[in-house]
């Protein structure tokens, strides 16, 4: 009679890079043209919310965390350098 033996596979967590770390990585100028770029985003989304055009508008939210975030990272920077 054979026996089936279970293997015990160990599977190492994937770690997945966050939003932050993803920001920390760029430089100072690409963080304020990203910021920009989002600024000018954010003013069109709430244009098309106001007209009522928006459909998804959890766009907003992500828009200004992410300002949030790469403005954050900004002000880190500059402490650490004081």
């Amino acid at each position: 009679m054979a026996t089936k033996v279970k293997k015990e596979v160990t599977k190492e967590p994937v770690k997945k890079e966050t939003e932050i770390q993803k920001i920390q990585k760029m430089d100072d100028a690409t963080i304020n043209k990203n910021i920009e770029d989002l600024k000018k985003e954010l003013f069109n989304l709430r244009f098309q919310a106001a007209v009522g055009k928006l459909e998804n508008t959890d766009k907003i939210g992500k828009a200004k965390k992410s300002i949030a975030r790469m403005k954050t990272v900004l002000n880190a920077r500059a402490k650490a350098t004081k």
